[in-house]
């Protein structure tokens, strides 16, 4: 069986090996990262019980990467947050709205490129980062609102008088997240500008 579904299976072996049925070759974490790049469908099955396995991997291979690269995609903050929903009885909204935000914020790429491209001209290496940097502000404030408002729409009673955080504890965490972007951001930038000389 080399597909399910459209699917490219993988099967895992007890020694950790990884073997990819549709070509018929041994693979690394690394191969299946590249793999989702390409965007190819593919589910990893336990070899012995048949289980699917294809959440664990996935996220073995999301902490490898944010290990061995040094730039993390995920905040400790986010990480954080996301650690609190577990248990919780907002837990089962979690997925889904993540989901359905990084589906936008991959729809918006092009969108994004083309802006840039436009902007900028065909070598953004050498360019102005600023705009792009507003662009992920603004996309990661509307996503954040959204989110907020979800969860207020699910629990209507959460904000008492006495529980209600002061006025600033909010936008200092926005504002600090923004700024971590931008930090990010600005670093990407130098490495591309290295890059260029």
């Amino acid at each position: 069986m080399t597909k399910v579904d459209g699917q490219t299976v993988i099967k895992k072996y007890a020694n950790r090996r990884l073997y990819n049925t549709g070509t018929s070759t041994y693979v690394t974490l690394d191969d299946l990262a590249v793999m989702v790049k390409d965007g190819d469908d593919f589910v990893v099955i336990d070899a012995k019980s048949g289980e699917d396995i294809t959440h664990s991997v996935l996220t073995q291979i999301i902490f490898e990467q944010e290990s061995k690269t040094g730039n993390t995609l995920l905040p400790v903050s986010f990480l954080r947050q996301l650690i609190t929903y577990y248990g919780d009885q907002m837990q089962m909204l979690v997925p889904s709205y993540l989901e359905h935000s990084m589906s936008a914020f991959g729809a918006q790429q092009e969108q994004m490129r083309e802006q840039i491209t436009k902007a900028f001209g065909e070598t953004p290496i050498t360019r102005n980062m600023q705009a792009p940097m507003q662009m992920v502000e603004e996309q990661v404030r509307r996503n954040t609102e959204m989110f907020q408002q979800a969860m207020q729409m699910f629990s209507p009673f959460a904000k008492t008088a006495g529980n209600t955080p002061a006025s600033g504890t909010k936008s200092k965490s926005g504002n600090q997240d923004i700024q971590d972007l931008k930090d990010q951001l600005r670093s990407l930038q130098e490495k591309l500008d290295s890059l260029g000389d």
